[in-house]
């Protein structure tokens, strides 16, 4: 294939009306997980750590010894088998004393390599300055090191697996608790209102009430716990309207697409191609236009795009640019500017 063929095109098969557990398009406010971060060193490397010029890694090296009965000044320490890193965590949810989660490690300093280093126990703090883990342990670097082929990965960044363990709880009452919210992923009047009528449905009870097109509030029925009320809540399939996207990296020229996001007519000239969209009419076509597929017409004189049964889809445009050898950042540069003169009604997101 040829190097200006390098967009992607992901068709994402869903209808715009779905039923959908409450469970994947909403969250219980309050029930997520908590971000942890810690500063500290990886021992045990082969001459790839920090270098003299990293002062803080020495400085830290020299306060570690200190604990261990060791004075020795940060100018007399001359080791590159230490590294300084940022070790970071997620806390679950109603993550309990002696739990372990995994922590991933990354270097601060110029250290060349983490790979066969242990990282020295170092306590793990929430945004309120406490310590709820403490890490150590060996570090794992994923794939290949560069050597005897293969890709080189990033040997400054690391892993360790089930390497934390959770020392403070976050206290969190959810069995006493009458009521609760929940909070729509995605901002939306039709779905907040369908999970809204679903539940007292499914509860046979006045049990939801939606406050805004993101929020749901919940009463908890007397005859079941909060616990049980929730789990019975995420599990209740409603209708749900997915919103229609284009997703478009620049930086990798992918347009990602639903497959029936459709295309009005319009006329766009982009350099040295020029397209219509317009109702398809056999009688117009004419012997000359051949290369029809997808219900896309590509005219021999001109590029003209034609809609077979009155609809043309970004998915069977996208295909047509392709043929007619358009560049990423030119199906791109075009895919906008359809959306800007208003022909593409789908939300548009460039990353």
């Amino acid at each position: 294939m040829r190097a200006f063929l390098k967009v992607v095109l992901f068709f994402i098969f869903l209808s715009s009306l779905q039923a959908e557990k409450v469970s994947e398009i909403a969250n219980v406010i309050g029930v997520r997980e908590n971000q942890l971060i810690g500063y500290g060193l990886v021992v045990g490397l082969n001459g790839t750590g920090d270098g003299s010029s990293s002062k803080f890694t020495l400085q830290s090296l020299s306060n570690m010894l200190q604990t261990v009965n060791v004075k020795i000044s940060s100018d007399d320490i001359k080791s590159k088998n230490v590294a300084a890193v940022m070790v970071t965590a997620k806390l679950p949810a109603f993550a309990r004393q002696g739990d372990k989660v995994n922590v991933s490690i990354s270097s601060i300093g110029d250290a060349k390599s983490l790979e066969g280093g242990t990282l020295i126990l170092t306590p793990l703090k929430g945004v309120d300055g406490k310590i709820y883990a403490l890490s150590q342990g060996a570090i794992t670097i994923g794939g290949m090191n560069g050597k005897g082929g293969g890709t080189k990965n990033h040997t400054t960044v690391g892993t360790i697996f089930s390497g934390a363990i959770i020392e403070r709880e976050l206290n969190y009452d959810l069995y006493n608790k009458n009521y609760a919210e929940l909070s729509l992923k995605d901002s939306n009047f039709k779905t907040a209102i369908s999970i809204q009528d679903g539940l007292n449905k499914y509860f046979d009870d006045k049990v939801a009430i939606a406050t805004d097109p993101r929020t749901i509030k919940l009463a908890k029925p007397s005859n079941v716990s909060m616990v049980e009320f929730l789990a019975k809540t995420l599990e209740v399939e409603v209708s749900f309207d997915k919103e229609e996207k284009i997703i478009i990296d620049e930086r990798t020229g992918t347009v990602v697409s639903g497959i029936n996001i459709k295309v009005d007519p319009v006329v766009i000239t982009h350099g040295e191609i020029t397209i219509k969209v317009h109702p398809s009419n056999n009688a117009e076509i004419g012997q000359e236009n051949v290369n029809m597929k997808d219900g896309v017409d590509i005219g021999v004189n001109e590029n003209l795009l034609n809609m077979q049964d009155g609809k043309i889809t970004v998915a069977n445009l996208t295909r047509a640019l392709h043929k007619l050898g358009a560049k990423p950042k030119d199906i791109i540069s075009i895919l906008q500017n359809i959306k800007r003169a208003g022909a593409i009604r789908a939300k548009l997101e460039v990353i």
